[in-house]
């Protein structure tokens, strides 16, 4: 089987690292290929998969660009794949790709949402989109609640968005040595308004005693560091910085907190759960397919700040409750969520 990967995406992130987990556990009767519009993305994802042939193609200019499709076309035929996997950061993106795919004779068109999100998306690229999405050979979602959105999103048939949950290596590198002494309740990812890291910051006067550790960096790490120091917790709050293989500091981590305004199937959450941790996470998109509120950690409503802070204050307070269902986690993550 010839399967040829394709990302538009300008730098690596959630949807990018899975897609090379996903090549990665192919067995040796695929033959991949990953096509990109940046080398350097295109070459993270096919990393995972020694000799794997990356190409790339020029970044599409809007929405009439006819010599980008003709050259997503020609990249495509060279490679003649039998499936092309238009991976998508959100429901707009890979268009030319899925353009010049199902256009190729004997090519079939896979595209996968990740992160359903809209915004301000012109009725033509809406109209354009909707039409393509009807000649995919599959369309693919992260999980139920994020195919169903993509539905509404796009304007799609009910039904018509399959849901196959993101799958990460059971597997962790070498642990990483503790953050902090004592208890420590963390995330990892990118200090962005999306992960509204602030509302962990705002509860942590109510944790007595706790360490919140951020590992990554972003946009948001001034306006974290000033929240803690109005709140003075400063010094029971560590961002890391950009870090290697951030999945090191997991099992460290007592708790693993994520309170997004918005996600698909985030990765991390699943990283956390193999390595045992509880996870406290928003319900958005398809989180609460994953955390099973009660059994695996807890699910609370973004924004909800009391319940947030009930639900760490549980964990950090009672260790057996931790430990129940942090193993929990792992044994539901090695059933339904590995590569």
């Amino acid at each position: 089987m010839r399967l040829l990967a394709y990302t538009d995406a300008r730098s690596v992130g959630g949807a990018e690292i899975v897609l090379g987990y996903l090549i990665g556990a192919l067995g040796p009767d695929y033959e991949v290929g990953v096509l990109a519009v940046e080398r350097a993305v295109g070459e993270a994802v096919a990393a995972r998969r020694p000799g794997t042939v990356v190409a790339t193609v020029r970044e599409p200019a809007g929405l009439r660009d006819r010599g980008a499709l003709a050259e997503h076309r020609r990249a495509i035929r060279a490679f003649a794949p039998a499936v092309v996997h238009v991976n998508q950061a959100w429901p707009w993106a890979g268009g030319y790709a899925i353009a010049a795919a199902v256009a190729s004779p004997g090519v079939r068109a896979v595209a996968v949402d990740h992160l359903p999100v809209g915004g301000a998306i012109p009725r033509v690229r809406r109209a354009g989109r909707r039409l393509l999405a009807r000649r995919l050979d599959a369309h693919v979602a992260v999980g139920e609640r994020a195919a169903r959105e993509v539905e509404r999103l796009v304007g799609l048939p009910d039904g018509s968005v399959l849901a196959v949950p993101n799958g990460v290596p059971a597997e962790l590198p070498q642990p990483a040595p503790p953050l902090a002494p004592g208890t420590v309740v963390g995330s990892l990812g990118r200090l962005t308004d999306q992960k509204d890291y602030a509302a962990l910051v705002r509860v942590l006067p109510r944790l007595e005693g706790v360490t919140l550790a951020l590992v990554g960096d972003g946009p948001q790490r001034p306006a974290l560091e000033r929240l803690a120091a109005e709140l003075g917790v400063a010094d029971r709050m560590l961002i890391t910085g950009w870090v290697e293989d951030a999945r090191r500091h997991l099992p460290a981590l007592d708790v693993f907190a994520l309170p997004s305004r918005w996600e698909g199937m985030p990765l991390v959450i699943l990283e956390a759960m193999h390595a045992g941790v509880p996870v406290v996470a928003t319900d958005v998109g398809s989180v609460a397919e994953a955390v099973a509120d009660g059994e695996t950690g807890y699910v609370v409503a973004p924004g909800d700040g009391d319940a947030l802070a009930d639900r760490l204050g549980r964990l950090v307070a009672d260790g057996e409750l931790r430990r129940r269902l942090g193993e929990r986690a792992r044994a539901v993550a090695a059933e339904r969520f590995s590569a």
